[in-house]
């Protein structure tokens, strides 16, 4: 489901109640979950990020969003974008005025995406079907002074095939306020990042929480950024994380230096591999280069937050040999999959449900399980 424009805010208790309801629903007909406890997003302004494409109506340039009708796709006009954060409508009409009737910026220009922050950083991306030239740049530098102008805080990158061209970094700063302290991330252009600032918050420090006087070390995969890795380890003495992405990784090496965190080690390795790594099937010079010897952590728990197609099969029983697992879902469709063989050897201790993203279906899932007695 899409959202265009503007959002009738009076339904968003409606909305979120009945996916709580389906969503309990299905899962107590195949487990035995304790009440859920639900968060709730704000109902306007909730997305740090969007991408739109853009229109061209003689000399003005207008942002648009497609909807499917009856099979058909339709293009829908955006003036304003209740979901978008309040930085990504400021900067809507700001950006439409000044590239609009600019040949330079505005030829074959046929994607803008926004990335903001609750720390009020942006950056915009312009996406263009054309090679872009020193004459195009000297322009964008002239657009960023103008969009500096305004007083926030913003930086452009523009991209075309083989190209992308950054003025002046390619990324923002957030800051994430966890039960009551301030964790720093880097958030790179073209990366994964939760997409609701405040719901993330809410996970995080519901994931402290949950965490907080389980024993030993913890193992997290599909760490991204760093993201919950770093806001949980105050509460193991070590903290192994893995992600494949070189990208996310080197941002959460960054990450871990900026929150001063001594007690996490990150891998670049898939969460296929490092079963590969666990169960001895391989050995991974990667490991060695790392200095990290896997019989030296004591992980009772592992916490993962996999894609939406879910953990695959051998990730799956190797987690099943952990004390506690946190499972963080995007999709309650694989979640239960995975449920299913986690339940021959678990209990669900906790459930909740989070809303990063309102009036569509879907829910945001955190589920805490420990070994059957």
């Amino acid at each position: 489901m899409t959202i265009f424009g503007t959002i009738d805010a009076s339904q968003y208790e409606e909305q979120i109640r009945a996916k709580a309801v389906t969503l309990t629903q299905e899962m107590r007909g195949i487990f035995r979950i304790p009440e859920p406890e639900i968060f709730t997003s704000d109902p306007v302004h909730y997305r740090m990020r969007a991408e739109f494409t853009v229109f061209h109506e003689g000399e003005r340039l207008r942002f648009c969003m497609t909807d499917v009708e009856n099979g058909e796709k339709k293009r829908v006009f955006i003036d304003r974008f209740d979901p978008g954060s309040e930085l990504i409508n400021f900067f809507m009409p700001v950006l439409a005025d000044l590239i609009s009737g600019n040949p330079l910026l505005q030829k074959r220009l046929f994607d803008i995406d926004f990335l903001t922050s609750l720390s009020g950083q942006s950056l915009i991306t312009l996406t263009y079907h054309k090679k872009l030239t020193e004459e195009w740049e000297a322009e964008a530098r002239k657009l960023l002074e103008k969009l500096r102008e305004t007083g926030k805080h913003v930086n452009l990158i523009g991209r075309a095939a083989k190209q992308k061209i950054v003025m002046d970094e390619d990324f923002v700063w957030e800051t994430l306020r966890v039960n009551g302290k301030e964790f720093h991330y880097q958030q790179i252009d073209n990366s994964f990042t939760q997409p609701n600032g405040h719901v993330a918050e809410k996970m995080l420090s519901y994931a402290q929480n949950i965490t907080r006087g389980l024993p030993g070390d913890l193992l997290e995969l599909y760490c991204g950024n760093g993201n919950f890795s770093i806001a949980l380890a105050e509460n193991f003495n070590k903290v192994l994380s893995t992600e494949i992405s070189k990208t996310s990784v080197k941002s959460a090496q960054l990450n871990i230096a900026r929150n001063n965190v001594a007690n996490l080690k990150i891998l670049r390795m898939s969460a296929e591999e490092f079963t590969e790594a666990m169960n001895k099937v391989r050995s991974f010079r990667r490991l060695e280069e790392s200095g990290v010897d896997l019989d030296s952590y004591d992980c009772h728990t592992v916490l993962v937050d996999p894609p939406r197609a879910g953990l695959d099969d051998a990730t799956l029983k190797m987690i099943q040999r952990y004390d506690n697992i946190v499972y963080v879902s995007c999709n309650p469709v694989t979640l239960m999959e995975n449920l299913r063989v986690l339940t021959e050897t678990h209990v669900i201790d906790k459930l909740a449900f989070f809303d990063q993203f309102p009036y569509t279906p879907h829910v945001e899932t955190v589920v805490l399980l420990s070994r059957a007695k």
